[in-house]
């Protein structure tokens, strides 16, 4: 069994951590294209909690002075920073609050409403409604379906009027990171 990054999973030894299932020469950080792609959690996390890097040495600590792009990671946080700052964020994150506060709050009183209900008056929650329906399992199947009309209404507010402006943002700052990265990412 290999893991997704083509190196063998366990320690050696075995099937499972034979030479045999390694069928590139290029490092796992390389594309395709012949690119390299500079992730600094892949160097300290690709090859799991101390196995070692598949030459033989043990994995190398990604501690700060092993970091040779200190000053473009300062620069793309700085970036992050910008676009937090940046009143298109401001405007979707509005959006956002505007629409969860007011619905989580009307959700918590509904559901507390019936939790103080079904305990201070057992005998409203026990009147029957239809057969062996009764006031207490409408109330209870009516948590259920708010719940989902929550779900849903939140999933149309953000489709609507949340999505398209988060993408652009997200875009816009993936391009302004690769801006201050020189280059691809």
């Amino acid at each position: 069994m290999q893991s997704s990054n083509g190196r063998p999973c366990g320690g050696g030894g075995g099937a499972d951590g034979s030479a045999g299932h390694r069928d590139h020469d290029s490092s796992p950080g390389e594309a395709s294209g012949g690119a390299r792609y500079d992730d600094p959690w892949y160097d300290a996390l690709a090859s799991g909690w101390g196995e070692s890097d598949g030459v033989g040495g043990a994995v190398p600590e990604a501690g700060p002075a092993s970091r040779p792009g200190e000053d473009e990671a300062a620069a793309a946080a700085d970036v992050y920073l910008e676009v937090q700052r940046s009143a298109a964020f401001q405007e979707v994150r509005s959006r956002y609050l505007r629409f969860v506060v007011p619905g989580v709050a009307v959700f918590l009183v509904w559901y507390v409403a019936y939790l103080v209900t079904a305990t201070t008056a057992p005998g409203l929650m026990a009147h029957p409604v239809a057969g062996a329906m009764n006031v207490a399992m409408l109330a209870g199947l009516g948590q259920f379906l708010s719940t989902f009309l929550f779900a849903w209404a939140y999933a149309r507010h953000a489709r609507l009027r949340r999505d398209r402006a988060a993408l652009e943002l997200r875009w816009n700052t993936q391009e302004l990171t690769r801006g201050v990265q020189g280059g691809a990412l």
